[in-house]
């Protein structure tokens, strides 16, 4: 603990330094910098824990992965205990998100959660997100808002990319264990608008013991012009990887000299992901209208138990996901009167999920099929909100929803086929009183949901042992309240948010399985807070902190621990340019414990990451410098309990299985402004 309030006294807080939309990149030092964190959301904001960050907030951010972008939300957590290509492991309010579960992200307006997911209900997979190309992430915490619906009961992300980039940039960056990367983006005027072009390579072998081989391909096309009172946007984006993977290992392992902390005992894991979006978007002032079109290729290849299942063979096993998937959102805004306005709006969604399966492997070799199956999954959804000022200081919203999910499975056991449909309807309603031109308070209710993989709710036979099952449901109720403020000023950003959130049925991730499961419902208390400070035009300061009590309702007080559920979240760094055209950034991580266990007698330990990043601009040119894991910490990325059985083990043993944190790296970056 000394070390993290050393660390936060020294490093103060994060924030990033911005360059101005228009600036040319030889006078980029001397223009007003604008930072997402900073703008002031008295007034239009609706509740404590929503935000938005961008502009300059992720220019000078040093990250290993793309998916720490979404570190921005305070209180969250994106780790890993794969390989870089695969999505990450999301934590918020007491939640282990998995990859997405109860965590609804959107990209330029297309959903990039996947139902009915091969290896994860709700996953989101960031890594087809180029970060230089991120204008702006708005957040939102808590099911308080009616225009989404699906995996919202914690938190909903959106990017926003640039529909014009300031200037072309071209980077070259290399670092420790085989990193390279490259990219080349701009705008240019054509067609009657603008268009932006982007493509990015990655190739690492990562400091892991075993090389990670990750090779990834990456671009975005994107057509921008007026037309009539709004804007027509047309977007293309494709992404490729291949890696292999050193996944999570037991504890015993490591303590016995087996393998080395960073060792492996599968070498064939890993696994490969395509992803192909091509999506339409008309906006006006009031109005947004969202078509898209989407193809998924997944593999991906894990072991969590090794020999538990099968001496001979081992528990290697491959998870496939293939599918196109078609949607679109729209809504209108409309003014009835001075005080009163009305949103209506829906969406809809269609997945064809033509290959979707699981199969026992050996060294990547299928030798049985657990299952392989065809989904389709469809849905459809309205909601209406009504926005009063019923003060010229006193706001109030109240809203609903109704959405309808659809679904027929083709198993290849008979038996697990079938077809049905799921409705709900969640409210919601707002408060917001600015107590001064500086203060604004907050009280929120809502009810949202997550959706389940539907395979489980038409499966009455387990495929691997063939006993009989209960089916679980399609749509799973969630419902929160929440007590908030914010102040702000010129140059400080305070808000605070208490919440309250329950779920009808929890996800767990189950080890053995590799997946995870409905369990009994959930409660959870919690409070955050958060501050920005640019005391000087140089200087930029940031912190967070949050912490929640997690436990699952209606069992054992003895057994109601949630595993995995991060208590504690603290977030802090800086950013200051002391000087023309030198920018330095600090940013620090710390996550506390964790039970693994219902009955709490198994705790994970807390983990610290310190990255530091220095950036020199000569003329068109910048020179960076980023140190990742400054202070080389050993802590564990993410931390499971479960049981395994490795080689010459007679029997399987349970044990902490870790993913430990990626040592101390040092990349460096040339970037040449056009």
């Amino acid at each position: 603990m000394s070390r993290i309030v050393l660390v936060i006294a020294g490093l103060a807080t994060w924030a990033s330094l911005p360059m101005h939309a228009n600036a040319h990149p030889d006078t980029a030092q001397e223009e007003i910098r604008l930072f997402g964190r900073g703008v002031n959301l008295i007034g239009e904001a609706w509740s404590g824990s929503e935000g938005l960050v961008g502009f300059s907030d992720f220019e000078y951010r040093p990250i290993s992965r793309v998916g720490e972008l979404v570190e921005v939300i305070p209180g969250l957590v994106a780790t890993q205990h794969s390989g870089s290509g695969k999505s990450n492991q999301y934590f918020l309010r007491g939640f282990n998100l998995d990859h997405g579960t109860d965590f609804a992200v959107f990209a330029d307006g297309v959903p990039v959660n996947f139902r009915t997911h091969g290896h994860g209900q709700g996953y989101v997979d960031l890594n087809f997100i180029i970060p230089e190309l991120v204008e702006t992430l708005n957040f939102r915490k808590g099911p308080y808002f009616a225009d989404v619906g699906d995996f919202t009961a914690a938190a909903t992300a959106s990017f926003k990319t640039y529909d014009e980039l300031p200037n072309g940039i071209a980077t070259a960056t290399i670092g420790e264990a085989g990193f390279r990367r490259g990219l080349v983006a701009g705008s240019v005027p054509g067609a009657g608008g603008v268009i932006t072009a982007a493509l990015e390579t990655q190739f690492t072998d990562s400091p892991y013991i075993l090389d990670e081989e990750l090779e990834k391909y990456n671009g975005l096309f994107k057509y921008v012009r007026d037309a009539g009172t709004g804007a027509l946007t047309l977007t293309l984006s494709a992404y490729h990887s291949t890696w292999r993977s050193t996944d999570q290992v037991p504890l015993r392992a490591i303590e016995s000299g087996l393998i080395d902390r960073l060792g492996f005992i599968d070498p064939d894991l890993g696994g490969r992901t395509t992803r192909v979006t091509l999506s339409g978007q008309y906006e006006t002032e009031d109005t947004q209208v969202v078509l898209y079109g989407l193809y998924y290729d997944f593999a991906l290849f894990s072991n969590f138990t090794y020999f538990a299942n099968d001496p001979v063979n081992g528990d290697e096993f491959e998870q496939r996901d293939e599918r196109i998937m078609f949607g679109g959102s729209a809504h209108n805004d409309f003014s009835l009167g001075d005080t009163i306005t009305l949103r209506v709006g829906g969406d809809t969604r269609f997945d064809s999920i033509f290959n979707i399966g699981l199969f026992n492997t050996t060294a990547r070799a299928r030798f049985d099929t657990v299952r392989n199956d065809e989904v389709t999954e469809f849905s459809l959804g309205s909601f209406a909100e009504v926005s009063v000022e019923l003060a010229p200081n006193l706001r109030f919203s109240v809203g609903a929803r109704v959405d309808l999910f659809a679904y027929d499975v083709t198993a290849d056991l008979a038996a697990n086929s079938g077809d049905g449909h799921d409705a709900i309807f969640t409210p919601t309603a707002a408060l917001a009183w600015q107590v001064t031109d500086r203060i604004e308070l907050f009280a929120n209710y809502g009810q949202g949901f997550h959706s389940n993989d539907v395979r489980g709710a038409a499966t009455v036979i387990d495929p691997v042992t063939g006993d009989n099952v209960d089916t679980v449901p399609v749509l799973v109720r969630a419902q929160g309240a929440e007590l908030g403020a914010r102040y702000s000023t010129g140059d400080v950003q305070l808000a605070l948010a208490g919440f309250w959130l329950e779920l009808d049925s929890e996800l767990v991730f189950v080890g053995d399985a590799g997946t995870t499961e409905p369990n009994n419902g959930s409660r959870r208390f919690g409070v955050e807070a958060s501050a920005f400070w640019r005391p000087y035009a140089w200087l930029a300061l940031d912190v967070s902190a949050a912490y929640t009590d997690a436990q699952f309702s209606g069992v054992d007080p003895l057994e109601n621990n949630i595993p995995q559920a991060v208590e504690s979240v603290i977030g802090a760094g800086m950013v200051l340019g002391p000087f023309d055209g030198f920018t330095a950034s600090a940013r620090l991580r710390h996550f506390g414990e964790a039970p693994l266990i219902e009955d709490n007698s198994v705790r994970s330990e807390p983990t610290t990451v310190v990255n530091l990043g220095a950036y020199y601009d000569i003329g068109p040119f910048q020179f960076g410098l980023d140190v990742l894991n400054l202070l080389d910490s050993k802590d564990a990325d993410i931390t499971y309990f479960f049981e395994s059985q490795l080689p010459g083990e007679a029997v399987p043993v349970e044990d902490i299985h870790l993913h430990p944190v990626e040592p101390r790296q040092i990349r460096g970056s040339l970037t040449f402004r056009f």
